[in-house]
């Protein structure tokens, strides 16, 4: 088994998270996205980021629009709705959770029999 193929899956069972996350405070557009979760050290391409934000937006939970640009083509910016910031208080609620589960389970030096 490749630990690459782990470390991926891992990466891809909270990105939705993160991205949700990252919109938190402010509207953003895929750049700026991906920017983040590069300097984060989440590597993602567009071609994976697109399809997500199209499925998250689909899903009620972010919405778009269109801002002129001054270095290009109109860019489009993403932000929370208000369905997508309850979610992401639920999901703020389910990491913690999982996390604590986790460094419990990971943190245990003896094993019950």
């Amino acid at each position: 088994m490749k630990i690459e193929n782990t470390k991926a899956q891992m990466r891809k069972g909270v990105l939705e998270y993160c991205i949700l996350s990252i919109l938190k405070d402010d509207d953003a557009y895929v750049a700026e996205i991906l920017s983040t979760l590069k300097d984060a050290k989440m590597l993602v391409v567009e071609g994976t980021i697109y399809p997500l934000l199209t499925r998250l937006k689909n899903a009620g939970l972010l919405n778009y629009r269109w801002e002129e640009s001054t270095s290009g083509p109109p860019r489009k910016y993403y932000g929370l709705t208000e369905t997508g910031k309850l979610f992401l208080n639920e999901l703020n609620t389910t990491w913690s959770e999982l996390q604590n589960a986790v460094n419990l389970v990971t943190s245990t030096k003896t094993k019950k029999k």
